[in-house]
């Protein structure tokens, strides 16, 4: 088991930053993949950027080039720093981790950017 918190949603007008931190607990030894997901409202949850245990990276094309994922070494947090928010980007942010066949959520926290 991993359990995940996030931290550090809220409320920025549109171009503004946000930087998103995510703290796991419990098996993280053998954390795979990290990353974070996102879901706006009556939409689906839909991945935003994950890093692998070796630091590979992988963004959706709505946000290269204004978010970065980022890995402790430890594998016991994820951050995500996002620049040049836009009002699309509104969402609820949750926290995804993958051990050898299981993956896990955060609770998430919400992220709401103003026009």
């Amino acid at each position: 088991q991993v359990q995940l918190v996030e931290s550090g949603g809220g409320l920025v007008q549109a171009g503004g930053s946000l930087r998103l931190s995510c703290v796991a607990s419990g098996h993280t030894s053998r954390i795979l993949i990290m990353g974070w997901y996102r879901q706006a409202p009556e939409k689906q949850r839909e991945p935003v950027a994950t890093i692998t245990s070796g630091g590979n990276t992988n963004y959706a094309d709505s946000v290269k080039g204004r978010f970065t994922i980022s890995i402790d070494g430890a594998k016991k947090g994820v951050y995500l720093q996002m620049n040049s928010l836009k009002p699309e980007d509104t969402a609820v942010y949750c926290c995804n981790t993958i051990i050898p066949g299981v993956q896990f959520f955060g609770s998430g926290t919400q992220v709401t950017v103003s026009s």
